[in-house]
């Protein structure tokens, strides 16, 4: 009798998540098919011919190591937040801005090596899709960076700590996830180029 009590209460416990965090990861899975479709769509275009024949950037190989050294300093920050140790905590959200923003000036200088190799969005698609790809994901890379300044700017004020960890989990879940959307991007572009 006491087995199947306790088969029934797991089995009527509904499985919960925090609203936000569904929230942002269907934000999260949106993402993932917009740029699987932009993917496909590449490769079906490229196959077509008339396929604008040029060097990536060398920038790609920098933002793809400062986007990895962010993801690091950010986990070291989760970790220091679930430990309450708030002065790591705050160094590690410091270093994790700082990063994006130095990954989001190299994608800069990234469109301004396309076009120096007379590499346009316009005029052939294999460029269109490059400023597309990098351009897309820089947009999302900025909604990243304003969330990670947020959760900086709560560590300040004590609001991210152990006992509230939501907005801090969220922060890391998406930008792990930017980093690996990022690291996709340019492994599919050294791969197909």
């Amino acid at each position: 009798m006491e087995k199947e009590l306790k088969y029934i209460d797991l089995v009527e416990q509904p499985i919960s998540m925090h609203p936000k965090k569904f929230a942002l990861w269907l934000f999260m899975v949106t993402v993932v098919m917009i740029f699987a479709a932009l993917t496909s769509a590449y490769i079906v275009r490229q196959a077509e011919g008339n396929w604008l024949d040029y060097d990536l950037p060398q920038v790609f190989w920098f933002t793809s190591g400062i986007v990895v050294l962010s993801s690091l300093f950010l986990h070291w920050a989760y970790i220091s937040a679930k430990k309450d140790n708030l002065s790591q905590l705050r160094i590690g959200m410091s270093m994790a801005v700082l990063l994006g923003i130095v990954f989001l000036v190299g994608q800069w200088y990234s469109w301004v090596a396309l076009v120096d190799r007379q590499v346009f969005f316009v005029g052939n698609p294999s460029g269109s899709f490059l400023y597309v790809f990098t351009g897309l994901h820089a947009v999302h890379l900025i909604s990243g960076v304003i969330f990670l300044i947020i959760v900086l700017i709560s560590s300040f004020r004590y609001k991210v700590h152990s006992q509230a960890m939501n907005t801090m989990e969220m922060a890391t879940s998406y930008w792990h996830f930017l980093g690996g959307l990022w690291i996709y991007l340019f492994m599919f572009l050294l791969l197909n180029h």
